[in-house]
């Protein structure tokens, strides 16, 4: 099992910048790729960006490439999420999730724990 809790979000203008952080607890922090997803609503729920378990190396949405980046730290059993220029088609609640699978993993049901979500407001 493992534990994810995200933090950080909040209500910010448009063009400001938030950082979300996600601590996760249990089993190896190391043996899972980690992602970002997001769901505003009425939709459903989209990938943001992961990062390899392996390699370290990231993929990012079409819409967010060169806005956000995500990153991870072993040491604290953290992943975040640094989001730049944000845009009031932003504003959706966040989610951090862990998979067992290998590389670049952008499938919501590839995922196998979820946090509990942050919401995220821009404001226009």
């Amino acid at each position: 099992q493992v534990q994810l809790v995200e933090s950080g979000g909040g209500l910010v203008q448009a063009g400001g910048s938030l950082r979300l952080s996600c601590a996760a607890s249990g089993r190896s922090f190391s043996r899972y790729t980690m992602g970002w997803f997001r769901q505003a609503p009425g939709k459903e729920r989209e990938f943001v960006a992961t990062i390899d378990r392996i390699d370290g190396t990231t993929y990012y949405s079409d819409s967010v490439k060169g806005r956000f980046t995500i990153s991870r730290d072993g040491a604290k059993n953290t992943v975040t999420l640094q989001m730049n220029s944000l845009k009031a088609e932003d504003t959706a609640v966040y989610y951090c999730a862990a998979s067992s699978a290998y590389g670049h993993v952008v499938a919501a049901g590839s995922y196998n724990y979820w946090g509990q979500g942050t919401q995220v407001t821009v404001s226009s």
